[in-house]
C-alpha cells in the first residue's frame, strides 16, 4: 500500500497507525511510509521489535488453539488489527469448524481488510468500535448475531489494553466485557510491561506518544495481573509472552524480559 489515494473515511497518512505499525513489523503489506518510519525508530530502540511481534502472534494462535481446545467456540478478537498470517476465525476454525468469531478494531485499514476477508464467512465478522465503549461492542448486531451468551465466549486483548490510558479505565473496559460472559468464557491478554526494562519501556511509550495515533501506557506485572480481577489465571500464570505453553521444540529464550510483553489466559471465575 504504497500510497494514500482511496483510502478508507478516517485515515491519516501522515500519522502512524498502530494496526499498521504491527503489520509493519510482521511483514505485512498494508502500511504506509510513516508507519515503517515508525517501525524502524521503534527497532532502533529495540532491535529486536520483530521478532517480539512475531512471538506475540504466536501467542494468539497458542491460546486460540488451547481454548478450542478447552471447549470455547466463540470469540471476541478486541483490537483485532489488520488481516494477517494465523488470524483468529482460521485458527479456531481450522481446529473446530463452525467456530464463531467477531473482529473488533476502529481503525478504518484493519476494518476495511477485514471486511473483504470476511464476506464469504458466515462465522465470522468484523465490527468498527472502540473498546473503550465495550456497551456499544456488546450490543452490535455482528456481536448479537453470532454470539451466544448462554455458551462460553473468549474475549481476546492481545497488545490493545496499553493503549488505554489509566484516565480510560483499563480495569473498567475489562470488568464490562467479563460481566457479559458466562460461566466458562475466557479472557486472553498481552500487555506491554515496564517491569525489567523500564527504560526501553519509557522510550517506547515517548516513540507512540510523538509518532502514532495512539500514546502506550506499559504496566507492571501487578498491574497487569489486576485486569485479571475475577478470572482464575491457567497455568503457567501471567508470564513474558514466549513462555506461555510454548509448542513442542519450540525454543525458550535465555532472557525472557527480552520480550517486554506479559500474557496470559484467565477462566471467568464462577
Amino acid at each position: 500500500m504504497a500510497g494514500s489515494e482511496g483510502l478508507p473515511q478516517g485515515v491519516d497518512p501522515d500519522k502512524a497507525s498502530v494496526a499498521r505499525m504491527y503489520d509493519a513489523m510482521l511483514g505485512g503489506q498494508h502500511n504506509f511510509a510513516i508507519d515503517r518510519e515508525a517501525v524502524a525508530a521503534f527497532t532502533a530502540i529495540d532491535p529486536q521489535v520483530r521478532t517480539l511481534a512475531r512471538a506475540n502472534r504466536a501467542f494468539l494462535g497458542r491460546a486460540v488453539r488451547f481454548l478450542v481446545a478447552a471447549g470455547v467456540r466463540q470469540f471476541i478478537d478486541l483490537g483485532s488489527g489488520i488481516p494477517t498470517q494465523g488470524n483468529v476465525h482460521e485458527v479456531a476454525q481450522q481446529a473446530s469448524p463452525g467456530a464463531r468469531v467477531v473482529y473488533v478494531d476502529n481503525d478504518p485499514v484493519a476494518v476495511a481488510h477485514s471486511a473483504a476477508l470476511l464476506a464469504g464467512n458466515p462465522d465470522a465478522d468484523i465490527v468498527d468500535g472502540d473498546i473503550r465503549r465495550p456497551a456499544d461492542i456488546l450490543s452490535s448486531p455482528q456481536v448479537r448475531k453470532l454470539i451466544d451468551f448462554d455458551q462460553p465466549v473468549a474475549v481476546l486483548m492481545i497488545t490493545i489494553l496499553h493503549f488505554v490510558t489509566a484516565e480510560e479505565d483499563p480495569a473498567g473496559i475489562v470488568a464490562a466485557f467479563r460481566d457479559a460472559l458466562p460461566e466458562g468464557s475466557r479472557l486472553a491478554l498481552s500487555h506491554a510491561t515496564n517491569q525489567d526494562r523500564p527504560d526501553t519501556a519509557a522510550a517506547v511509550g515517548q516513540l507512540y506518544r510523538s509518532r502514532a495515533t495512539s500514546p502506550v501506557t506499559p504496566r507492571s506485572h501487578d498491574a497487569i495481573l489486576g485486569l485479571f480481577d475475577g478470572f482464575d489465571l491457567e497455568e503457567p500464570g501471567l508470564v513474558y509472552v514466549p513462555l506461555w505453553r510454548p509448542d513442542p521444540g519450540e525454543g525458550v529464550p535465555d532472557n525472557p524480559s527480552e520480550y517486554w510483553v506479559y500474557a496470559g489466559v484467565g477462566r471467568k471465575r464462577s
